[in-house]
């Protein structure tokens, strides 16, 4: 039996949003749970469809003893504060300190955080850890699938092992393989490894393992593991919104040998790079989508879905974007369902109006974003929840939402779903909370890329891309990147980084 510390620090990091993260952020439960301490950890997280569960119930079956640390998150946005991120590292580090006698260390970790002083967060951490528990401890970490890979975490971690859905509906799967590979680590000593990066960029949306080709390369990924084979093989497709160096795909590859590590990685790599051509889809502007939205449901017998990426608050978005809601109303979209709007203040003037009662102000655009206007109306209060109740969904299967208090609004044939806490519409018990039935709208527009598709995808009749105001452009040539390495394509076949420039970049 071994004696592994277990633990988490998790963000998403936006370089190109408004809202920065801070501590409240990372104390207050929304669609995870809050920041959690010690024992705690092993009730709050039961069940729950995220990495550090899924290795708990692995290594447990396998009679080591967990130390648990500490675990938070924050929804994704611009970098985290200097002392935020200072404050919650240390406090890890310092619980790692006390530990008399340590076998492995597992950590539930993003991979794509920045903070306002770190361009790697994750690599940072890393590094402070090893500098505590020395160069031979293993240190395995579970990774998102939007990681941008560094050579720090490569150099500092025994192990990277990255989600392979998009939607992640195997989070809880991740943490079971990081647990397996913690196994082989203690068992037979350390494994050879060996990364490679792509020189292109994907957009969100076409990053989704539901459809080729991610879902034919993350089968090869899977199936590249096992005897005789790698030990452990990762692909990450990086996060866009990320202006650093390393920003983009990248895969990791454990062995037995160097040579096999580094065979295999140049194996992935390159049907990484013969499929760049393969990523691309067509982006709906947001008239256009509704329009067809509405010709289209006529006749159509499940909901036509229009994916808000561009204010997905799974993305940084502030997910108070009205710009599509207004394409809705002003287009006469009878019977479309716009979510989640995150607005406390409107949420709050709603149950202050009761249920069918009603209020006029301007709603939405309350974050701070360049350009976004507050779409005024006179909007009818159909239905109020207090946030609280289960998720149904497979991403966000077994966790207690705590979205604060939620309203539903109707305006001109269009109803309004509106959250206290920022979340992606990535779950359909998000709608039935406020009473809508999401099988039975015509049009469902919701705030998020790709999450959506894990519980919505089985209900729509067609699903579109729509670019409508928000702070995470679907194009990634629409954003002012600095810190690239020069060469990287922006978008995949398109144009290269050169490097920024003040009088081409503004």
């Amino acid at each position: 039996m071994a004696r592994i510390a277990i633990g988490g620090f998790q963000h998403e990091t936006n370089t190109f949003a408004p809202v920065k993260a801070t501590y409240q952020d990372f104390e207050m439960a929304d669609g995870w749970p809050g920041l959690t301490r010690g024992d705690a950890i092993f009730e709050v997280f039961r069940g729950i469809n995220l990495p550090l569960p899924g290795f708990i119930e692995r290594a447990r079956a396998a009679g080591h003893d967990l130390v648990p640390l500490l675990w938070c998150s924050a929804s994704p946005s611009a970098h985290v504060e200097r002392d935020t991120f200072e404050r919650i590292s240390g406090d890890l580090l310092n619980l790692i300190r006390q530990q008399p006698k340590l076998d492995g260390l597992y950590l539930d970790l993003h991979g794509a955080m920045v903070s306002e002083h770190q361009e790697d967060g994750e690599g940072e951490l890393l590094e402070r850890i090893r500098a505590i528990v020395g160069p031979s401890l293993p240190v395995v970490v579970s990774l998102d699938l939007h990681a941008n890979l560094t050579q720090r975490m490569l150099r500092h971690a025994s192990a990277l092992v990255v989600c392979r859905t998009y939607p992640h509906v195997d989070l809880a799967e991740t943490g079971t393989r990081s647990a397996e590979l913690m196994d082989r680590l203690l068992r037979h000593g350390p494994l050879a490894k060996a990364m490679r990066r792509a020189e292109f960029l994907v957009p969100l949306p076409w990053q989704c393992t539901l459809i080729n080709p991610a879902a034919a390369l993350y089968r090869v990924v899977e199936e590249s593991e096992g005897p005789g084979r790698a030990a452990s093989a990762s692909f990450a497709f990086g996060f866009p919104p990320a202006d650093i160096a390393e920003c983009g795909p990248a895969v990791v590859v454990y062995a037995d040998s160097a040579v096999e590590a580094e065979r295999e990685a140049d194996r992935l790599i390159g049907m990484v790079n013969a499929a760049e051509k393969e990523f691309a889809g067509k982006i709906w502007q947001k008239d256009e989508a509704v329009r067809y939205a509405i010709a289209r449901s006529a006749n159509a017998t499940r909901p036509i879905i229009l994916a808000d990426t561009q204010d997905n608050p799974g993305a940084g978005g502030n997910s108070d974007s009205v710009d599509l809601l207004e394409s809705l109303v002003t287009l006469k979209a009878e019977g479309a369902v716009f979510a989640n709007l995150y607005d406390p203040e409107t949420a709050r003037i709603a149950h202050e109006a009761g249920l069918h009662g009603s209020f006029e102000r301007g709603i939405g655009a309350w974050c701070g974003s360049p350009g976004l206007q507050k779409f005024r109306g006179r909007f009818k209060v159909l239905g109020l929840g207090d946030g609280n109740f289960k998720a149904t969904g497979p991403f966000y299967r077994g966790n207690n939402m705590q979205l604060g208090p939620m309203a539903l609004l109707e305006l001109g044939g269009t109803r309004i779903v509106v959250t206290s806490r920022k979340q992606q519409a990535a779950d359909q018990a998000m709608l039935r909370h406020v009473g809508v039935e999401p099988a039975e709208a015509k049009i469902l527009a919701l705030k998020s890329s790709v999450h959506f598709r894990a519980d919505f995808q089985p209900i729509a009749e067609e699903i579109l891309i729509v670019a409508a105001a928000g702070d995470n452009p679907v194009d990634n040539c629409a954003l002012p990147y600095r810190h690239l390495r020069k060469g990287l394509r922006l978008m995949p076949l398109g144009e290269a980084f050169q490097g920024f420039s003040a009088t081409s970049r503004t």
